[in-house]
C-alpha cells in the first residue's frame, strides 16, 4: 500500500522537524516547505530511516505565488495530498510597547502567521477534494497558547495566532462533511530557536511555577500530538483544540 503524503511547513527545524519526524514515523511519506534553499543536512536520512519517501520544496507562504507550485510538486511527486501540517510561523519582529507597534512588522507577522497560512490551506484543500484517496485527510494548524493568553509586548504574534484560530473553527465547519479532519494545536512554552532569546525568563517563570508539568515543552511534544492527529484516529474530533503545554492553559484559583 502507499504511503500518505504530508507537507509540513517550516519543516526544516524546531517544531516542524519534530512534526515531519513523528509522522514519517508514523507511516508518512514527507514533503517539507521552507524558505531555506536546501534541507538541512540529516533531515533526509532521518526520515528516510522510518522508510519515508522524502521530498523538499523551497517556497515562503507569505508569497501567495508560490502555493500552487508547492501543490504541484507534491501531487507530481506523490499523486496526493493526505495530511497538511501548517507550522511556519514567525515571532514579532520586536517585543515592546504595543502604543509603539510599527505597521511594517505589523504585516510582516500577520502575512506570514496569518494571510500565508489561510491561503495555503485554501489551495491544499482544493487539491484533497480533487484527488480523493483510500487514507485519512486533515489539516492541522500549529497556532499558540497567544492565541488566547495577550502578551502586551508582542500583539502582533498574539492577534496571527488568534485569527489562525478562528480560521480553523471556519475550515473545521467547510470540511467536517468532506471528511477532511481540521485541528488546531497550540503549544505552549516550547524549547525552540524562537524561544532562545527569552529563556531564562521562561526558566524562572517555570520554575516559580507557570507550567504545572513543571518543565519546558519539546518540539517533540508537539510533533506527536500532530502525528496523532493526522492519524485520522481522532476524526469525529474535528475542529478539536489541542493545548500541548504542560496544563499551562488549564485556568485555576
Amino acid at each position: 500500500m502507499t504511503r500518505p503524503l504530508a507537507i509540513v511547513t517550516g519543516g526544516a527545524r524546531g517544531i516542524g522537524r519534530a512534526c515531519v519526524e513523528a509522522l514519517a514515523e508514523a507511516g508518512f511519506d514527507v514533503m517539507v516547505a521552507d524558505l531555506v534553499a536546501n534541507p538541512p543536512d540529516g533531515l533526509s536520512p532521518a526520515i528516510e530511516t522510518y522508510g519515508a519517501a522524502f521530498a523538499y520544496h523551497a517556497c515562503d507562504i507569505a508569497d501567495l505565488a508560490a502555493h500552487q507550485p508547492l501543490v504541484d510538486a507534491a501531487l507530481q511527486k506523490f499523486g496526493r495530498i493526505d495530511c497538511l501540517v501548517n507550522n511556519a510561523g514567525v515571532g514579532a519582529v520586536a517585543r515592546g510597547d504595543l502604543l509603539d507597534l510599527k505597521p511594517e512588522n505589523f504585516d510582516r507577522v500577520l502575512s506570514i502567521n496569518l494571510r500565508g497560512t489561510v491561503f495555503l490551506s485554501q489551495a491544499v484543500a482544493k487539491a484533497m477534494l480533487a484527488t480523493p484517496t483510500d487514507h485519512a485527510k486533515s489539516i492541522v494548524t500549529v497556532t499558540s497558547i497567544s492565541a488566547e493568553a495577550a502578551s502586551p509586548e508582542r500583539p502582533d504574534y498574539c492577534i496571527s495566532k488568534a485569527g489562525l484560530s478562528m480560521w480553523v473553527k471556519n475550515l473545521a465547519l467547510r470540511l467536517a462533511a468532506e471528511g477532511i479532519g481540521v485541528f488546531e494545536v497550540r503549544p505552549g512554552i516550547i524549547r525552540t530557536d524562537m524561544t532562545a532569546g527569552v529563556s531564562a525568563k521562561y526558566d524562572a517563570l517555570i520554575e516559580s511555577g507557570l507550567v504545572p508539568a513543571k518543565r519546558w515543552g519539546e518540539a517533540a511534544d508537539v510533533g506527536q500530538a500532530v502525528a496523532a492527529l493526522a492519524s485520522g484516529k481522532f476524526a469525529f474530533a474535528a475542529g478539536s483544540v489541542v493545548n500541548v503545554d504542560g496544563a499551562l492553559s488549564v485556568p485555576r484559583l
